[in-house]
């Protein structure tokens, strides 16, 4: 059975289609109209294996943030949709990714219980037009709306640039860690449900 969903999503800030196929080949089409943006999601999708195809039409001549904050809804809401009730998956997922001299390490529970603690410790005010605050924003509405537990955190580096990709690269590498399918027909809780 294919996991995948289709996400639209329109508010006078923004709107937003996703088609997600999370057993893909990493296949990224991404236009958010935020440059850094397309770049960090394209690493989710590239180092997950997840096909998406993502397409935002947003306030920018405001700022960055409905954008930024909406698609990571939007992406969150794809993953839950398409896991289903979780039933087989791996559940846990955990991985470390370098980038040049940034080193981040992620850790992702498919639990059904959204919460994120992200320590980038970007310097930088922003990423091209990308707001460091809304990397971090990102990974948290991601999160929530994919109703997973996220944890974090760059170990090491010196450019923002690399810190953010790496972090993003790890968040990927779990997330297809733990959305693996385990080859049982079991939700993975001794509550039976997630």
């Amino acid at each position: 059975m294919e996991r995948k969903a289709r996400i639209e999503r329109k508010t006078r800030e923004t709107t937003i289609t996703l088609d997600l196929v999370i057993d893909g080949r990493g296949d990224a089409r991404v236009s958010t109209g935020i440059g850094m943006l397309d770049h960090l999601i394209c690493q989710i999708a590239r180092h997950g294996r997840m096909d998406v195809a993502l397409a935002c039409e947003g306030d920018v001549e405001v700022d960055d943030h409905h954008s930024a904050e909406d698609c990571a809804l939007v992406l969150g809401a794809g993953l839950d949709e398409a896991l289903g009730d979780r039933r087989g998956i791996a559940r846990f997922g955990w991985a470390c990714a370098p980038l040049d001299e940034a080193l981040a390490r992620a850790v992702v529970d498919l639990s059904g219980r959204p919460h994120a603690e992200v320590d980038l410790d970007l310097g930088r005010e922003a990423l091209g037009g990308l707001a460091c605050e809304n990397v971090t924003h990102f990974v948290r509405s991601l999160a929530v709306a994919s109703r997973a537990t996220i944890h974090v955190d760059v170990l090491r580096g010196e450019n923002d640039h690399h810190r953010a990709e790496a972090a993003f690269k790890a968040v990927a590498l779990a997330l297809r860690q733990a959305a693996a399918r385990d080859g049982s027909d079991e939700v993975p809780s001794t509550k039976g449900v997630l």
